[in-house]
């Protein structure tokens, strides 16, 4: 469980790279190696050869799914009947070898050394990775379900009890719902107690990890903010609602049941929980400008890889196709923040054009690699 305060947990910082990178039948992509710098690596080409599909084999290797879609199975290439996915990692001067399997029959598998995972999720935090991409957009006008995602998975890559508590809330919910569904107007009181009280304790963990998160997040979320923006009298804000605010977790199961067994599902509880974006005190949805969503998501992101790096191992940047998302002043500030800043490890980079992304990395380092997809 997280303490009150996460500003006060010291920690050297724990150095991370991928060395390499084997794929096969993953997406559009049947059989393919790369050997990668500890640094800067740029994967250029035309739209719709599989740069981004690098970037989810990648992100699949640190949280055992894909980014883009939820189903495995369509990250299968096309008439194979499985993918599968090696990185050889340093992790503090240990090479560590991540296997990942998918295959119609057998379904997923996953490897540290040779070695198989009893769950998957203990894997979890191992291979830290922040990714910034189109697909963030979804945060803000998507529902909530979105931004508590946003949440879990930032707290559960440095924390694994937060997603111990996360995954047993997530069964209780699914247990009392089907209770509620099969009731017919009368419930087994003592099987709702024993899911209500799952849901209360986990819900309490979920709650305080969250709201500790944010109270520490949210200065060095500004402070991004800040070095992006144009316009530097713009407040941004983030803030944390729950019905725990105010009530009990017990206490909003008891006093919604008659209502729960009419809906036939759980109507009250943390997995009801948002995060509100705004800007000078206005919603990002509603009166945001697409300057101010996309630089409020980097900053967003940014703040995330730098906290992550503060409390555990310096993560993975992936930075996906966002030049061609941003504005000239923007991309500048960032491409200068984040090549230039000894904050920041390793580094992936789509781009469409070579010559451009050269030109652009140039100003700042020559420390890169380039990787043509055809």
């Amino acid at each position: 469980m997280l303490s009150t305060s996460i500003t006060s947990i010291t920690s050297t910082l724990q150095h991370l790279n991928i060395r390499k990178l084997n794929i096969v039948n993953f997406k559009n992509h049947e059989l393919r190696e790369f050997v990668f710098s500890k640094k800067i690596n740029c994967l250029v080409g035309n739209n719709g050869v599989g740069k981004t599909n690098v970037l989810d084999a990648l992100y699949y290797l640190s949280f055992s799914k894909s980014f883009i879609n939820s189903t495995d199975t369509q990250n299968i290439r096309n008439d194979e009947e499985f993918f599968s996915l090696r990185g050889v990692y340093d992790v503090n001067g240990i090479d560590e070898t991540i296997l990942l399997n998918f295959s119609r029959k057998k379904g997923k598998q996953m490897k540290r050394n040779d070695k198989e995972y009893e769950r998957i999720s203990d894997h979890i935090g191992l291979l830290p990775l922040v990714i910034i991409s189109p697909q963030d957009i979804r945060l803000i006008l998507d529902g909530s379900a979105e931004r508590r995602k946003f949440l879990d998975s930032a707290i559960s890559q440095f924390n694994n009890s937060h997603l111990v508590a996360l995954q047993n809330y997530g069964r209780a919910l699914l247990q009392r719902n089907k209770i509620l569904k099969s009731s017919n107007g009368v419930v087994d009181p003592i099987m709702l107690e024993m899911w209500d009280q799952h849901l209360i304790s986990n819900g309490k963990i979920l709650y305080d990890n969250r709201k500790a998160f944010v109270k520490d997040f949210i200065g060095e979320f500004r402070k991004y903010y800040g070095l992006i923006s144009t316009n530097g009298g713009e407040l941004p804000m983030l803030r944390y609602e729950s019905q725990l605010d105010e009530f009990t977790m017990e206490q909003l199961l008891k006093d919604s049941l008659r209502r729960d067994m009419v809906l036939q599902h759980t109507s009250m509880g943390v997995h009801k929980d948002d995060l509100i974006f705004e800007v000078s005190g206005m919603s990002l949805k509603n009166s945001g400008s697409q300057g101010q969503q996309k630089t409020f998501l980097t900053a967003l992101k940014l703040a995330q890889y730098s906290f992550l790096g503060r409390v555990g191992k310096r993560p993975i940047l992936l930075l996906d196709d966002i030049f061609d998302k941003l504005d000239p002043t923007r991309v500048n500030a960032i491409v200068k923040m984040v090549l230039s800043d000894d904050t920041f490890g390793q580094i992936f980079i789509t781009h469409t054009s070579p010559v451009d992304l050269e030109r652009m990395l140039k100003e700042v380092t020559d420390d890169f690699e380039m990787f043509e997809i055809q």
